[in-house]
């Protein structure tokens, strides 16, 4: 079967990969497949399914395939490591979706590469369907993130803390160029491959670069946007990713790499679940700090193609990135407008949203129920009991919501209007973990329905989804997840 691959990447010299076949499978099984985005890459669900396990296990290629692993470095926790790459993906190649755009299709558990440092190259089932269902409920969500085609089990084991079924994601992403494809380049002094990849990136993520004054400053400039954008509407649903090394940041400002990923319950801003980050180096409040600095990591590596003179260079680069906390702010505190009903930019719009945040933070309210049923009691005020319940400290969200009646009544904007906009930012469905954590062991154990249901939910985040109700509900106590896992 041929896909209508094409190989943008594997054009490049022969040093940003590695060419490498997928490693065969005994036994591969299709467990969930993706109609309605294999429909968007321009694909027939109806042939490409029967042929999945075969095809998106690696067992047989498609005939236009070009497997590569992509080569890149990263600082992990704060540390540099020179040298990762894909250790267990593999890409098949790019294809030309729908709407134009060109989309990477790449194979995660395929086996062992010559990145792969010792690993085994293969994945578990469980954190392939914990990106499978992530992926898509954060598109749902409306959040830029790379997708989820397909997971296919393989028959065999593979051996974390235990032994796990084992299985392969094929994730859709814009690209799979990273900040740290630019440090491994940078990292060996190969400056024709750090502007072969600014070249590359030009051509694919920001044409407009190419005829600015300086294509390498501009390319800088708009990662920053687009990472600006895309940490504010992480927080502005919940999202704590929880391991944002540059080697998980990518260039064309999606969310990738979903491994100790969370979403919060009760609102606190030092929030981590990941296992492995042990400072709280990636908590909740930190993301847009650790953004920006990933985003100096990246300056680094185009220094010399920003200006020959490096003290004129830092300063056009510290330039670039230096906007990025205000960018992050006005993005933040507009999303944050919307799920208040707040039309317009009042001067005291941003000291109401502090105080109701400081409020769910002193009460350990739910973040996603707070914010959802005040769009309830915006339209009718017979809800707001079931919004107060959330809280321990009563007395400030009353003075809080006297205050932000008066907001309301002196918007000129239609109320209807205005509700509408609440709900469209504030979800009634996350993917809580406790159900997540549920889902995937009935899974693992060979039962794919509560994955199923959860995952249907979650493809409509906004709906009221009366018969799902419980889907919306904060964990009891004894169901709480205080720790997610990367997985590898």
């Amino acid at each position: 079967m041929r896909l209508g691959l094409q190989h943008s990447y594997a054009g490049l010299p022969s040093r940003f990969y590695a060419r490498i076949a997928p490693t065969r499978v005994p036994d591969p099984k299709l467990v969930i497949f993706n109609t309605g985005l294999a429909r968007e890459l321009g694909l027939d669900p109806d042939a490409l399914e029967p042929e999945a396990a075969a095809l998106l296990s690696g067992n047989a290629l498609p005939e236009d395939a070009d497997p590569i692993a992509m080569a890149y470095a990263g600082h992990q926790f704060g540390g540099f490591v020179p040298s990762l790459g894909d250790g267990r993906a593999i890409l098949l190649g790019e294809i030309q979706a729908r709407d134009g755009s060109l989309r990477d299709i790449q194979l995660k558990g395929a086996g062992r590469t010559p990145f792969a440092r010792g690993g085994d190259g293969r994945a578990a089932l469980g954190p392939m369907l914990r990106e499978y269902l992530v992926s898509e409920a954060m598109h749902a969500l409306g959040v830029a993130t790379t997708r989820s085609l397909a997971v296919v089990t393989t028959g065999e084991q593979v051996y974390r803390e235990s032994a796990l079924p084992g299985a392969v994601l094929t994730r859709v992403a814009a690209s799979h160029v990273r900040v740290g494809t630019f440090q491994y380049f940078a990292a060996r002094r190969d400056q024709d491959g750090v502007r072969a990849l600014v070249e590359y990136v030009i051509a694919r993520h920001y044409p407009d670069a190419r005829d600015a004054d300086v294509p390498a400053l501009s390319v800088l400039k708009s990662v920053a946007q687009r990472q600006a954008s895309l940490i504010a509407d992480w927080m502005l649903v919940g999202f704590i990713h929880g391991v944002m090394n540059t080697d998980n940041m990518s260039i064309a400002g999606e969310t990738i790499d979903y491994g100790p990923c969370a979403f919060m319950d009760a609102y606190d801003p030092s929030t981590v679940y990941s296992s492995i980050d042990h400072q709280g180096r990636y908590a909740f409040r930190n993301q847009p700090v650790i953004a920006q600095w990933n985003l100096a990591r990246l300056a680094e590596t185009l220094l010399p193609l920003i200006d020959p003179e490096p003290e004129k260079a830092v300063q056009l680069a510290t330039a670039a990135i230096e906007p990025f906390i205000a960018q992050f702010d006005a993005r933040f505190l507009a999303g944050m407008r919307r799920k208040v009903g707040l039309s317009g930019s009042a001067e005291g719009d941003a000291d109401l949203i502090k105080r109701l945040l400081t409020a769910m933070e002193q009460s350990h309210a739910d973040f996603t129920l707070t914010f959802h049923r005040l769009a309830l009691a915006a339209e009718n005020p017979d809800e707001e009991p079931r919004l107060r319940e959330l809280f321990a400290r009563t007395a400030d969200i009353e003075s809080w919501l006297r205050d932000w009646r008066s907001c309301m009544a002196r918007d000129s904007r239609p109320l209807a209007g205005r509700v509408a906009g609440m709900r469209t930012a504030s979800p009634a469905f996350i993917p809580r973990n406790h159900r997540v954590h549920a889902a995937l062991e009935a899974a693992e154990a060979g039962d794919y329905q509560p994955f199923r249901t959860l995952l249907g939910v979650l493809q409509h985040p906004f709906d009221a989804q009366p018969e799902r109700g419980e889907y919306s509900q904060p964990p009891a106590p004894s169901e709480r997840v205080l720790q997610t896992f990367c997985g590898t």
